[in-house]
């Protein structure tokens, strides 16, 4: 009976150890990524189409980067909705329609901040 409530308390323990670090992982990468999305914003409303095609280009490799790793512990669904939206923001950005380009990227910007709100630790989320 003693060996069994110390290995149900060792696994409460790396759960809960589990849920902080994947946690504190996505709002890290959110963040940031989230900050990519905003200096992308910034390239299309002044409309230089080189450094937005550069910039377009950044943020997909960072996506990919934060979406190998976030893939483990969240719905593909999810992340593709990401997906999706920055391969329409590219597309539009290099034909050069640049408000539909912003409108994909703010698309984005609120799946991501969906999937951080839907993923995160609270009351309301386990029940």
């Amino acid at each position: 009976m003693y060996k069994e409530m110390i290995i149900s308390i060792i696994l409460v323990i790396l759960i809960f150890v589990g849920d902080f670090i994947t946690q504190k992982y996505t709002d890290n990468s959110i963040s940031s990524f989230n900050e990519e999305l905003q200096n992308l914003k910034n390239t299309l409303i002044e409309r230089n189409q080189e450094k937005a095609n550069e910039e377009i280009e950044n943020a997909e490799k960072k996506w990919t980067d934060i979406q190998n790793v976030m893939s483990y512990y969240i719905e593909h669904n999810e992340l593709e909705k990401v997906e999706t939206n920055l391969a329409e923001a590219k597309s539009l950005t290099k034909s050069g329609d640049f408000v539909f380009a912003i409108s994909a990227i703010d698309k984005t910007d609120s799946v991501l901040e969906h999937i951080n709100e839907k993923y995160t630790f609270s009351l309301e989320n386990i029940f």
